[in-house]
């Protein structure tokens, strides 16, 4: 609980910022995350704390079109725009719904294929939202689906013949290589300023990952007006952090595949970058590695560099920045300063100004572990460690943090375990021994992103508390003459699906078992979905016809293959990408039971006062219905979505794999109201008004974590 003096001031700080004018972005949500600032808040008040339980589901959309056999997602922020709710469905067509009803108005297929009769043929990614662009009688939505931008008229959902090449641009043109082959899609959408459409990347974390560079598209055409290279080219700034002088042309990744902010006055656009590919070996890209794992300050209008900050140094964790950062102004030392908040994976808040980059509290620069067991790998010394923030989440796992409601016997064997990998800090290098990551691959912070109150400087952010095992081996690019379909198969799966799919092709982390895949699906479908790529899964364009046979034989357990002589092909491969080491999949550090191995939460939401940088509150967020059975407390879930304040006095989220949504004091952090959804709500909610009233809307596709798929839209208001 708050003191009480402290929760007296921050009460008469609401009051008083109630009385101030409304701000525009502040009462609508045109842009994804509410705002361009990404601040997910909204100065409405119709709902707030005295009348929240009386919040009533008014009306859900289905989009009829779930893949229930693939375990399809929708993780869509909607907009809403002059009555018209616009979102993505799970096979990526964009609707356009009456905003008081959940009435479909319009849907656009880009398939061009009818809604009982699609045929994927193309990249399906998980979209997080839509961007909205008007002028005069000129009102378009900005979406992508697969390898393309799409243009559509906002008010008939026909394509815009005249943007790009017949309504669409490909994402594979303007980086710089021949892109052809490379996987690249966009889950998070771009942002507008004046007349550019400024749009990051979703690519491949593996050795042949495309370049994450920024392109800024002319809204009108759909032409390249500025790119930024995130790996920076020579006679670029940034370009001697990397030792290999060649690096650049051969590494990918350092993409921003969440998002951006803008301060449109200043004509500023905040960029948050991902690490360099390979995720989890830096052998083959020494030196701290601009600009991946950066927050950049760019001029919106060109593309220039204003000033960078680099979170982690030369990652090999996969500590992709993962989310946009908000937008906030603080009360320091007398003064108020505009300034951007930028969650991280493990569980820090970088605060710097928003015009230097300069940090607002004391950061340390502090020493890390060297040692590496893989040969070529140079660990960069130090790390940046602020003091503040308080970090809003674990950062270190003992064994005194072992899970208390496991048996005796399971207990026993978690720390048996323990005691046979490395742990005991964020940043130790990756090697053969397996390591312990915590907080894990997927958070901390993640997509969802945060949520920040101007009226109390209170910042809210969701978080996964769990542990994950990463181990390296060592990788096998010997081809000899007499492999078959089976050997091959088994090499190029190792090299290629073992990091997502497991060493034991089980399954790791939030990606599917591939046991008896040949029974679900036959040969062509499975190389059609190698092709494509789909979801979390990125396409293999690169590989030759006879490698995707050897794999597909390998995976489904042909035992035909195993004496027919593998085909080598002339393919033209980088050797530069062949990298000594692959990790064996993302696994979390779970008892025999299934049970995570610490002790709860399991995930949280956290408020923090920016002005000081201490936790005001942090509660479990989630729960495990099944362990609530046992008679356990509240531990939490793992969660992916985002929170939304507002100025009604309340945090809205959902996110949890308990498939609820939830209304907090924002204050206090007390459960005020829940409701059950059709399926888990992993995405951000949007809040709007419409006729006089106010609304909540989340989507509802389910499928992570083993939750069912879902297809609906649902909104809540009062009655």
């Amino acid at each position: 609980m708050l003191p009480r003096f402290q929760l007296i001031v921050l009460l008469l700080l609401t009051l008083l910022f109630s009385c101030k004018p409304k701000v525009d972005d502040n009462t609508t949500w045109r842009v994804y995350g509410g705002s361009k600032q990404s601040t997910r808040y909204s100065a409405l008040t119709q709902i707030d704390t005295s009348n929240v339980t009386q919040l009533k589901m008014v009306w859900i959309h289905h989009t009829n079109d779930a893949d229930t056999a693939a375990h399809s997602q929708m993780q869509c922020n909607p907009i809403i725009v002059n009555s018209t709710l616009y979102a993505t469905t799970p096979r990526l067509r964009l609707i356009a719904l009456d905003a008081k009803t959940g009435a479909q108005k319009w849907i656009f297929d880009p398939t061009g294929n009818s809604l009982n009769k699609s045929k994927l043929s193309f990249i399906l990614n998980n979209n997080r939202g839509v961007t909205y662009w008007e002028d005069k009688d000129d009102k378009r939505i900005l979406y992508c689906a697969g390898s393309y931008l799409y243009a559509v008229n906002a008010e008939t959902g026909k394509l815009i013949l005249d943007f790009g090449t017949n309504g669409k641009v490909d994402l594979h043109n303007g980086l710089g290589v021949d892109a052809k082959k490379m996987y690249i899609t966009a889950t998070s959408p771009g942002i507008i300023y004046k007349d550019l459409y400024i749009l990051g990347s979703r690519v491949n974390e593996t050795a042949d990952a495309a370049p994450g560079h920024i392109r800024a598209y002319d809204v009108h055409t759909g032409t390249i007006r500025w790119v930024f290279h995130t790996i920076p080219r020579p006679g670029e700034y940034g370009y001697d952090t990397w030792e290999d002088k060649n690096a650049w042309k051969h590494i990918g990744s350092a993409n921003s595949w969440t998002g951006f902010s803008l301060d449109d006055p200043r004509g500023l656009l905040y960029v948050p970058t991902g690490s360099a590919a390979y995720d989890f070996y830096g052998g083959k890209r020494k030196g701290a590695g601009l600009f991946a794992n950066c927050l950049l300050a760019l001029d919106a209008a060109t593309g220039k560099l204003k000033w960078h900050y680099q979170v982690i140094h030369h990652d090999m964790w996969d500590k992709d920045l993962p989310a946009a950062p908000s937008l906030v102004t603080i009360h320091k030392d007398g003064k108020a300063i505009d300034a951007v908040a930028q969650p991280t994976k493990h569980g820090f808040i970088f605060v710097l100004d928003r015009v230097t980059g300069k940090p607002l509290f004391p950061v340390d620069e502090k020493p890390v572990s060297t040692v590496s067991e893989l040969k070529g790998e140079k660990p960069w010394p130090t790390q940046p460690i602020p003091r503040l923030p308080e970090p809003f989440a674990r950062q270190t796992l003992t064994e005194k943090d072992i899970n208390p409601y496991l048996s005796d016997s399971s207990k026993k064997e978690v720390l048996n375990r323990l005691k046979t990998y490395r742990y005991g800090n964020m940043f130790l290098p990756p090697g053969h021994t397996p390591s312990v990551i915590f907080p894990g691959f997927d958070g901390g912070a993640e997509w969802g992103g945060p949520a920040y109150d101007p009226a109390t400087g209170i910042f809210y952010i969701n978080a996964n508390e769990m542990p994950w095992i990463l181990t390296m081996i060592d990788a096998n690019f010997e081809t000899g003459k007499n492999e078959n379909y089976g050997q091959a198969g088994e090499r190029l799966f190792a090299n290629n699906c073992m990091g997502c799919h497991g060493k034991d092709r089980k399954g790791t982390g939030n990606y599917p078992s591939l046991i008896n895949i040949g029974s679900k699906y036959n040969g062509d479908q499975i190389a059609a979905l190698i092709n494509t790529g789909r979801r979390m899964m990125p396409s293999f364009k690169q590989l030759s016809g006879s490698e995707k046979d050897a794999i597909i034989s390998f995976i489904t357990d042909n035992k035909s293959a195993e004496k027919k002589a593998f085909k080598h092909e002339n393919v033209k491969q980088d050797t530069f990408l062949n990298l000594p080491y692959q990790m064996t999949g993302y696994n979390r550090f779970l008892s025999k039971e299934g049970y995570p191995a610490i002790s709860p939460p399991w995930g949280t939401l956290t408020a923090i006062n920016l002005n000081t940088g201490k936790i005001v509150w942090k509660v479990p967020l989630g729960e495990d219905t099944a362990l609530m059975k046992k008679g356990y407390p509240i531990t939490g879930t793992e969660n992916y979505g985002g929170p939304v304040v507002t100025a009604g006095g309340l945090v809205f989220i959902a996110a949890t794999k308990d498939g609820k949504i939830r209304a907090f004091n924002k204050l206090t952090g007390k459960l005020l109201w829940e409701a059950q959804l059709p399926a888990a709500g992993f995405a951000t909610p949007s809040v709007y008004e419409e006729g006089g009233k106010q609304y909540l809307v989340i989507a509802c596709g389910g499928g992570k974590l083993g939750t069912k798929t879902g297809d609906a839209y649902v909104a809540f208001a009062l009655p």
